[in-house]
């Protein structure tokens, strides 16, 4: 009653073969794109926790600071900022040149970039920069900085060792362009942000009094 067909079974067994090596076919290309999206996954990871490291490890820490007492007339104000600074614990290194200063008072907010003003990590003029004079000194854009101590291998202004030890100088009169600086009881804050987005804040405020202060007394901060 039933005929049997060998051709139609040869058919079916053909399309079955076509249809299961596309199956492969489809199969291995989704596994490649897996691999590949993978693979690039696994090095944004790797880019983006480098980079979160550098923004925690490579950034200076303050060890010290003090300013300096600035008489105009009768009155005292404090128109330097000292900051003795390093290398934070497992930090790269950190070249000021790349480094900036948020600087923030009652009245300015500035972002302040690295000039040097001395030679061979010698601390130059910090007094309002003189074009008709001797090209030096600072603008209210900029700061300066000197090496305490460079570990002996001339890197100024780059700190690349844990002994590394230089002196920002933010000279406020400039910043705040009245001539004096931050008067007693002024607060002012610091963002020292390297390259890398590593960030260090302190915040100050002047002395309360500074009566019987000298031009150029240091006072502790």
């Amino acid at each position: 009653m039933f005929e049997n067909n060998d051709a139609d079974r040869g058919q079916v067994g053909i399309g079955t073969l076509i249809v299961f090596i596309a199956m492969v076919l489809v199969a291995a290309i989704a596994a490649g794109v897996l691999v590949n999206t993978a693979g690039f996954l696994q090095a944004t990871a790797e880019d983006a926790g480098t980079e979160s490291v550098d923004k925690v490890t490579n950034r200076l820490d303050v060890v010290s600071s003090h300013g300096l007492v600035n008489q105009t007339g009768s009155d005292l104000a404090v128109d330097s900022l000292n900051l003795t600074v390093r290398l934070a614990a497992g930090s790269g290194a950190v070249n000021l040149d790349d480094t900036t200063i948020k600087y923030v008072s009652s009245s300015k907010a500035e972002n302040l970039v690295f000039k040097e003003t001395g030679s061979n990590g010698n601390l130059g003029p910090v007094h309002e920069y003189n074009s008709t004079g001797s090209n030096t000194g600072l603008n209210s854009t900029e700061f300066t900085a000197y090496a305490l101590n460079d570990d002996g291998d001339s890197s100024f202004p780059v700190l690349n060792g844990q002994a590394d030890r230089y002196e920002i100088v933010v000279n406020t009169s400039l910043v705040e362009q009245n001539g004096a600086g931050l008067s007693t009881g002024d607060s002012i804050e610091l963002d020292i942000t390297s390259r890398s987005g590593g960030s260090t804040q302190v915040i100050y405020t002047m002395p309360q009094q500074l009566a019987g202060q000298d031009d150029n007394d240091p006072v502790p901060l």
